[in-house]
């Protein structure tokens, strides 16, 4: 692209961010951005409904709030399974652990997630393709790393890898050895984008998602204060999920999720934290702060599960609502076979209408809100680790 064209179309792209946002962030230099020479990606709009897009086209229908896969390179999750669709798992009734989890909540903090929050978005953008996607991603599994050393973990057989992508910005899977493989899985997603310009324009992706991504951050570090856990007494084996390029059609979950099924790894369990932080609007409209259960496209007996450690672990009721198809990256794990959830911090109609911008900033988050967040994914991460699979 020649430099004046390049030039109109920044002034175009960071006018229509000023017109949306008084006071954007402002571009100091451009990150340096991972090549990629395909002109057109095949994505999947819903089950059996796909075309070939252009990287502008797929921004033009992330702004429009359309999600999709993108399959370019995973057009086979999920042909492994498709044959006999998501396994059947029989999940509790009713929570089952309950003097063992509730002096576990007492332990999460919300100043760990708001220190780790101010850091992740001090990056001018986690764009999956840009340099600071590829630091931000090492800075978090340092994090993890960390996590793992001051709680003693890494000495009982934990560990933390980085999960590598061709665009530069590795996924992050820890885990957390149980007494047999069958693998309970907690996810959020790392990146961020800001949709007007995203090779340009500042994505601090406070809410999302790296609300989601210290929300769990923080449920890990918690959840190894069990000795049961941390010594791998429990029945399952637990891993954290940071995906990169979610953002992009859920591009680092899709590619886990396709190792794992080729692998024939035993997931039976699968939640996304998706944006944890954001209440106003709920406010404004007069509701109660609930936490959002996704109710289409997911597994219907871990999300009634879900609800009950909701109900049980947590201050705030739920609310049941809907988000559509591959709406975040759950939707990875439910292609390739997987019973998978997905909870949100509200009513969707009413969560965060400031993402994919410069003004996805911490100042308009609640940090009690991600609490009650942290406390479903610990609670659920306990349950779902002593629970006795078939």
């Amino acid at each position: 692209m020649k430099s004046s064209v390049l030039l109109t179309l920044y002034a175009t792209t960071l006018a229509a961010a000023v017109a949306q946002h008084k006071e954007p962030q402002a571009v100091l230099q451009e990150p340096q951005v991972a090549i990629d020479e395909r002109d057109e990606y095949l994505i999947e709009l819903s089950p059996g409904e796909t075309r070939y897009v252009t990287e502008d086209e797929k921004w033009a229908l992330r702004r429009q709030g359309i999600n999709f896969f993108d399959i370019t390179d995973t057009p086979d999750l999920g042909s492994l399974n498709r044959k006999i669709g998501i396994q059947k798992v029989s999940f509790p009734s009713k929570t089952a652990h309950n003097e063992s989890v509730i002096p576990l909540l007492k332990k999460l903090e919300k100043d760990n997630m708001r220190k780790h929050l101010e850091k992740f978005t001090s990056f001018h953008t986690r764009y999956y393709k840009s340099s600071y996607g590829a630091e931000s991603s090492a800075w978090l599994l340092a994090q993890v790393d960390n996590t793992l050393k001051e709680t003693g973990a890494l000495k009982h057989g934990a560990s933390v890898k980085a999960f590598p992508h061709p665009w530069g910005q590795s996924s992050i899977i820890a885990t957390i050895p149980g007494k047999s493989n069958k693998t309970v899985v907690i996810g959020a997603h790392q990146d961020s984008i800001n949709l007007f310009f995203p090779s340009l324009l500042a994505a601090p992706g406070a809410d999302d998602d790296g609300s989601g991504t210290v929300t769990i951050l923080e449920a890990l570090r918690v959840l190894l204060q069990s000795d049961d856990i941390l010594k791998g007494k429990a029945e399952n084996t637990v891993e954290f999920h940071w995906y990169s390029a979610e953002e992009g059609g859920l591009l680092g979950s899709q590619a886990i999720f396709q190792s794992y099924e080729k692998e024939g790894r035993d997931v039976k369990a699968m939640l996304q934290q998706d944006m944890t932080g954001y209440v106003q609007k709920t406010i404004d409209a007069g509701e109660p702060e609930s936490v959002g259960v996704i109710t289409d496209f997911v597994d219907p007996g871990l999300t009634e599960f879900i609800k009950e450690v909701i109900t049980t672990y947590c201050e705030i009721p739920y609310v049941l609502t809907k988000c559509g198809y591959a709406c975040s990256d759950h939707a990875s794990a439910s292609k390739a076979g997987y019973p998978s959830a997905f909870v949100i911090e509200s009513d969707f109609k009413y969560s965060d209408n400031k993402i994919h911008t410069t003004e996805d900033k911490i100042e308009y988050l609640s940090f009690d809100h991600m609490l009650q967040h942290a406390k479903l994914t610990l609670g659920l991460a306990y349950e779902l680790a002593f629970a006795k699979f078939d």
